[in-house]
């Protein structure tokens, strides 16, 4: 299909970004499109109260290609739901505020689309920190590492083909028609869920590492802790939905997690301790040692932060899959309160 006449509507989520919205409208306006390709762009927001409707208004009014949506849900899903209600274009892209895009960002999306014919395609997850932030510098070289990520093609930088799921993602419009929108039950892994219902539909998604983005992730530890137990909060629900995890990956920290803690127990009651003892000794051997790698190939100076970051990773996932699947397996329709606000 040619990328002649074609209209891209970009949808994007928004809640409180003050610092950041009028950036990523203008990084957007500097998108170099194929020439005959049109653009909209629909920005849902959770009904902010920081300043950011004003500044969204203002940035609507003067520029007709930009539409604010009222997205009273408050979250992600809901957010692309609304724009996907109002979209006119053929080709989806979705954009997130805080993520810098290359200036053929777009134009690489719609190119990926006709080469393959996919059904979704996005570029890979990079990570990159402020310079001034050592910490975040830390979170953001666990992040990209396949040592933490295990094995996800979504975070190799280098890889193009098929895949299970992507960052963001360019969609035909029709695609949405077939499976639907995005699960509004979930505050995180929308994404994933929706990935996971085109290919278990027979569909594919491409990545392609011409469609090049770049993401900010938290800066604090704290920050960190509380994105990852969200994560992992919203993983059984996806399982629950589908009967099946979309990778392996995801039950291995609760599985560490739940080892560790019933050897604990059971050394309390009686039980020899040394299965405790050797396998908290292999996982601060296999910490020490990711984290020696990710600094070699990152920077030495992260070395002392990583230990700590990679950990963070792990246990915030774990404790997050163990709190979700404790509220499925007793029958809860919807998740706890506390896991449905959004953190930044």
């Amino acid at each position: 299909m040619s990328t002649l006449h074609r209209r891209v509507s970009v949808i994007a989520p928004c809640r409180n970004e003050r610092d950041h919205i009028a950036a990523f409208c203008r990084s957007v306006t500097l998108q170099r499109l194929p020439e005959g390709v049109t653009l909209e762009v629909l920005i849902a927001d959770g009904m902010s109260d920081d300043g950011t409707r004003e500044m969204l208004a203002e940035i609507c009014a003067n520029d007709a290609r930009f539409k604010s949506v009222d997205n009273p849900g408050r979250i992600v899903s809901c957010a692309l739901n609304r724009c996907l209600a109002l979209a006119s274009g053929d080709v989806v892209v979705r954009m997130d505020l805080h993520t810098e895009y290359a200036p053929d960002y777009i134009a690489q999306c719609l190119a990926a689309l006709e080469q393959t014919q996919a059904d979704n395609v996005g570029g890979p997850w990079r990570a990159r920190a402020d310079a001034d932030k050592p910490t975040q510098q830390a979170i953001a070289a666990a992040f990209q590492s396949r040592w933490l990520a295990g094995g996800a093609r979504s975070r190799q930088l280098d890889h193009s083909g098929w895949v299970d799921t992507v960052y963001l993602g360019c969609w035909p419009r029709r695609v949405f028609e077939r499976v639907g929108g995005f699960d509004e039950s979930l505050v995180r892994n929308q994404d994933d869920e929706h990935n996971l219902r085109i290919t278990l539909g027979g569909g594919r998604i491409w990545q392609s590492k011409e469609i090049v983005s770049t993401y900010k992730p938290r800066a604090t530890v704290g920050a960190l802790f509380r994105q990852y137990l969200q994560y992992g909060y919203w993983k059984p629900y996806v399982m629950r939905k589908h009967g099946r995890p979309a990778s392996v990956r995801h039950l291995l920290p609760a599985l560490l997690l739940l080892a560790l803690v019933g050897l604990a127990l059971a050394a309390l009651a009686g039980a020899p301790s040394w299965p405790l003892s050797v396998l908290a000794a292999a996982y601060a051997f296999a910490v020490m040692v990711a984290a020696t790698l990710i600094a070699a190939h990152a920077q030495w100076r992260l070395l002392p932060r990583l230990p700590s970051v990679i950990v963070t990773y792990h246990a915030a996932y774990a404790l997050g899959s163990l709190l979700g699947w404790f509220d499925v397996l007793r029958g809860a329709k919807s998740g706890r309160r506390r896991f449905a606000r959004l953190t930044r």
